[in-house]
């Protein structure tokens, strides 16, 4: 069947795909979901705990901040320590030496042991004129008799004699 225009179109054809956009006819509104509130802060513990750090330290630092700060601060203790300890070695009279060695520190006359004479006997021994004791040794000495077989210990058999063993000396 053809007519004056054409070949005639079947109306059990299949509809040809378009590749242009078409144009929709009035479309109904579709309902527009409401926007998703704000979130609320969550008082939680873990929360209120980051508030109150931030106020205490607002300006927290940061570890390496945090490790030459520690640095500087022993550098300045050395420097200290080291400037205390020149201090004190200057206001020594004379050049001083550390000497060892054993000297006995004789009775006072209350009985009990004089190391700074000690100490002055071993340093003059080494050249020097006078002494600090600086450690000293015990030592008890007790008499032959204590060896004897079947003999008691009597009060006066054993004594305790004190040693200076290390002095420095000036």
């Amino acid at each position: 069947m053809f007519g004056p225009t054409g070949p005639a179109l079947s109306q059990n054809a299949p509809a040809q795909p378009s590749l242009s956009l078409q144009e929709q006819g009035p479309s109904t509104p579709q309902p527009q979901s409401e926007p998703a509130p704000a979130r609320k802060e969550n008082p939680g513990l873990i929360n209120e705990m980051g508030k109150l750090f931030d106020k205490i330290m607002p300006d927290l630092k940061s570890p390496s901040e945090t490790i030459h700060d520690l640095n500087a601060r022993a550098k300045d203790s050395v420097e200290h320590a080291v400037k205390d300890a020149g201090d004190a070695l200057s206001h020594m009279p004379g050049p001083a030496s550390m000497v060892s060695g054993r000297a006995i520190c004789p009775n006072a006359a209350n009985g009990t042991p004089d190391c700074k004479l000690g100490a002055d006997k071993l340093c003059q021994s080494r050249g020097f004129k006078d002494g600090k004791s600086l450690a000293t040794d015990s030592v008890q000495s007790c008499s032959a008799k204590i060896l004897i077989p079947g003999r008691t210990r009597k009060p006066g058999d054993c004594r305790t004699d004190d040693y200076v063993t290390a002095a420095l000396c000036q």
